[in-house]
C-alpha cells in the first residue's frame, strides 16, 4: 500500500506537485505523526482541477443512465478490492474500530450501488409534459415539457467522523455522478491517506469506464485556505459539506458572495432532542437508559445524531432511569477521540456546561490525552429554555437530562428547539393523547422523526431525510442521505414547442428511456 500512498492531490489522470504547506496524519490514540507527508495543493492545480471538472461537466451530462450506474458500480468494485487497505488505514487515522471501518465501508459500497440504480432507472429526472392544445379558448395552450438536469462541477468536502461514508466517496460524490456532475473532493485533514486511497480507487472507476479524467479530482489543504478558493472558484456549481456550523457557515457565506451564488448544502450538526414519556419510563426505564447510554456514547458520541438532550419527566419514574443512566456513564470507559482539535472542544464544551448556573454534574470524569470521558448533566425545562447556551451541540459523549414538569412543559421546551436533524419521541400506548400534539411540533423543527428508537443509526434508502431546518442545515428543504439527494446537485430546465427530435431523450414523445413521467398530469410510463 505505501507505494500507491504518495500525499499528493490527485489532479484528473495526474498527480500534484510537492511544494505547498505540508502536515500529516495522526494517529488518535497515540498521537504519533503517520506517513506519508502531505501536501496542499496549490492555486494552479485547483484551477488545473476545475479546468478539467468543466470540461468534463458536458461530457457527463449528456451520458446515459446506464454509464452513469456504470461508473458508480465500478467504484463500489474498486472500494471493495481496497478493504483491506481501508481496514487498516481507517482505525490508524481515526481511532475508530476496524469492525467500524468494516460497516462504513459496507455503507459506502451499498450507497454508490443505489445511486447506480437510480442512475440506471432515470426516472429520478422527474419529466413533466404538458401537450399543446391549439384549440384552447381564449389562447391556444403550448406544448411545455421540463427535466431535472445536472448543475455541473460539484465542491465535495469530506468529513472528519465518517471517512468512507461521508468523505471522498461518500453520499456527497455519489449522488453528484449519479446526477451527471463531476466533483472535486477537498480532503479532510485527519484521514488524508484513507482519503487518497479511496480516490485512486474512484480514479481507477473513471479510467475503467472511459469517461473525462476531469470526472473527479481530489485536493489536499493543510487548513482552510483550498477549501475556501475552491468555493469561490466560478467553476464550482454547488458544495456538499459535512462538519461543524462554523465550517458550514462560512462555507455559505464564501458562495453567497460570488457574483454568481451557488448553493451550499451543508450539514452542520444537530443537539437530537429525545423526548420520553411517562409511561413508557414507569413501564421500562431500565431498558430505555441501556439504549441511550449506548446511542450517546456510540464511537465516542462522535456522529451527528447523538442524543445530546434527553427529556425526562419529573417523578420518581423519571428519578429512576436518571439513576440507572449516572451508573451506565459511571462505568464507561473513556474513548479516542477523532483528532486532538475535536477532543479539545469537547473538554472545553462539557467544562462550559458544566459551569452553567442551574445546571448539575451528574457525571464527570477528567478525559486522559487524546481521549474523551464521557459525561451527563441535568437541569429543568425553565432553565434550558432560558440558557441558549444549553441549546448548543457539544459532539462527543456528552448528554443533558431536562426534567418536564407535566405534557405543557414538555411541549414548550419543544417548541423552543431550533432546527434538528432528528427529534425522537419514547412513548407506550397510554401515551398517545400527548404524543399527537408533540409530533406536531417535532415535524416541523427536524427532518426525521423517530418513535421508539435512538436517533444514531442513518438508514440509507429513497425515503431517508437526513437534514432539517435551519441551523442543522443550510437548506432544510433537502437530505444528504437517500436517493433524493441527487436532486441537490441537479436543476429543472423547460423547453416549450420544442420539435420532438431536438427534445432531451427523456422528454420525447414515444419516451424511449422508458420513464416514469408526468403526462398531462397523470404519472405513467407508457
Amino acid at each position: 500500500m505505501s507505494e500507491l500512498l504518495q500525499g499528493l492531490s490527485l489532479i484528473g489522470a495526474a498527480r500534484g506537485a510537492p511544494g505547498g504547506a505540508g502536515f500529516t496524519g495522526t494517529d488518535p490514540t497515540t498521537g504519533e505523526a503517520l506517513t506519508p507527508r502531505y501536501h496542499s495543493a496549490s492555486t494552479d492545480e485547483l484551477d488545473r482541477a476545475v479546468a478539467l471538472a468543466q470540461a468534463a461537466a458536458p461530457v457527463l451530462a449528456r451520458s446515459s443512465g446506464a454509464q452513469r450506474g456504470a461508473l458508480l458500480r465500478a467504484i463500489a468494485e474498486e472500494l471493495e478490492q481496497a478493504r483491506a487497505d481501508l481496514e487498516a488505514l481507517v482505525p490508524r487515522e481515526t481511532g475508530l474500530p476496524q469492525a467500524r471501518a468494516a460497516g462504513e465501508l459496507g455503507r459506502t459500497v451499498g450507497q454508490l450501488r443505489l445511486f447506480a440504480a437510480l442512475a440506471e432507472d432515470g426516472s429520478w429526472v422527474d419529466a413533466r409534459i404538458d401537450h399543446a392544445d391549439p384549440a384552447r379558448t381564449p389562447l391556444p395552450k403550448p406544448d411545455v415539457r421540463s427535466l431535472l438536469r445536472p448543475l455541473g462541477p460539484v465542491a465535495v468536502f469530506g468529513a472528519s467522523n465518517f471517512p468512507l461514508a461521508f468523505s471522498v466517496a461518500g453520499g456527497d460524490t455519489a449522488s453528484a455522478l449519479a446526477a451527471g456532475c463531476p466533483v472535486i473532493v477537498k480532503a479532510h485533514p485527519s484521514h488524508p491517506a484513507t482519503g487518497e486511497r479511496v480516490a485512486l480507487a474512484v480514479r481507477a472507476a473513471v479510467a475503467r469506464c472511459g469517461l473525462p479524467e476531469g470526472t473527479f479530482s481530489l485536493l489536499f489543504d493543510a487548513g482552510i485556505t483550498v477549501g475556501a478558493a475552491l468555493v469561490r472558484h466560478p467553476g464550482i456549481r454547488a458544495v456538499g459539506f459535512t462538519g461543524s456550523r462554523a465550517g458550514g457557515r462560512a462555507l455559505a457565506d464564501l458562495a453567497a458572495a460570488r457574483a454568481e451564488p451557488i448553493p451550499v448544502y451543508a450539514e452542520m450538526g444537530s443537539i437530537n432532542p429525545v423526548f420520553v414519556l411517562p409511561a413508557a419510563v414507569q413501564a421500562r426505564g431500565g431498558e430505555i437508559a441501556t439504549q441511550l447510554h449506548a446511542s450517546v456514547l456510540q464511537s465516542a458520541g462522535q456522529f451527528c445524531t447523538s442524543p445530546g438532550v434527553i427529556v425526562l419527566p419529573d417523578g420518581d419514574a423519571g428519578d429512576a432511569l436518571r439513576d440507572q443512566l449516572v451508573a451506565l456513564f459511571a462505568g464507561s470507559t473513556p474513548a479516542p477521540m477523532l483528532n486532538a482539535g475535536i477532543a479539545a472542544r469537547y473538554a472545553e464544551g462539557v467544562a462550559a456546561l458544566g459551569d452553567v448556573a442551574g445546571v448539575d454534574t451528574l457525571h464527570r470524569n477528567a478525559s486522559p490525552p487524546r481521549n474523551a470521558a464521557a459525561a451527563l448533566f441535568e437541569t429543568d425545562a425553565a432553565r434550558f429554555r432560558a440558557e441558549p447556551q444549553l441549546r448548543e451541540e457539544v459532539f462527543g459523549p456528552m448528554t443533558l437530562l431536562v426534567r418536564a414538569h407535566d405534557d405543557t412543559d414538555m411541549l414548550a421546551l419543544a417548541q423552543s428547539l431550533e432546527g434538528q436533524l432528528t427529534a425522537t419521541v419514547i412513548a407506550d400506548a397510554t401515551d398517545q393523547a400527548q404524543v399527537a400534539p408533540l409530533l406536531d411540533v417535532l415535524a416541523d423543527i427536524a427532518g426525521r422523526v423517530l418513535m421508539n428508537g435512538v436517533p444514531t443509526g442513518v438508514e440509507v434508502g429513497p425515503a431517508m431525510v437526513h437534514g432539517g431546518p435551519y441551523p442543522a442545515t443550510s437548506d432544510g428543504r433537502s437530505t444528504s442521505v437517500g436517493t433524493a439527494a441527487i436532486e441537490r446537485f441537479a436543476r429543472r430546465v423547460c423547453f416549450q414547442n420544442l420539435p420532438d427530435a431536438l427534445l432531451p431523450e427523456a422528454l420525447r414523445e414515444a419516451n424511449p428511456l422508458g420513464l416514469w413521467r408526468l403526462v398531462d398530469g397523470a404519472r405513467v410510463r407508457a
